[in-house]
């Protein structure tokens, strides 16, 4: 098994970024394709971004292409994920996640809020 928790959430003005991180403990986190997923009030869970046990391939969600990176470090058991040009439809709670690959996720940590102010 695999514990998360997330981190690095705050509010933050349209246009501004954050990195969120989530830090992994139990079994090693290489053995695990790491995500990133978001809910927003009233809305259902949302698939945002992806990346492979190496690191070597991501996927993300259209509505985060090219202003959402993800990555990791295995060495530090770590998985990033890189906000740009936050707008207010990203105001979430942002959940990390780890799986066998990156289309199936059996771990999840406790969330972090982002609040973007427009």
């Amino acid at each position: 098994q695999v514990q998360l928790v997330e981190s690095g959430g705050g509010l933050v003005q349209a246009g501004g970024s954050l990195r969120l991180s989530c830090a992994a403990s139990g079994r090693t986190f290489s053995s695990y394709a790491g995500g990133w997923f978001r809910q927003a009030p009233g809305k259902e869970r949302e698939f945002v971004a992806a990346i492979t046990r190496s690191g070597a391939g991501t996927r993300y969600a259209d509505s985060v292409k090219g202003r959402f990176t993800i990555s990791r470090d295995n060495d530090q058991n770590t998985v990033y994920l890189r906000m740009n040009s936050l707008k207010s439809e990203d105001t979430a709670a942002y959940y990390c996640a780890a799986g066998n690959d990156v289309f199936a996720f059996n771990y999840w940590g406790q969330g972090t809020q982002v609040t973007v102010s427009s």
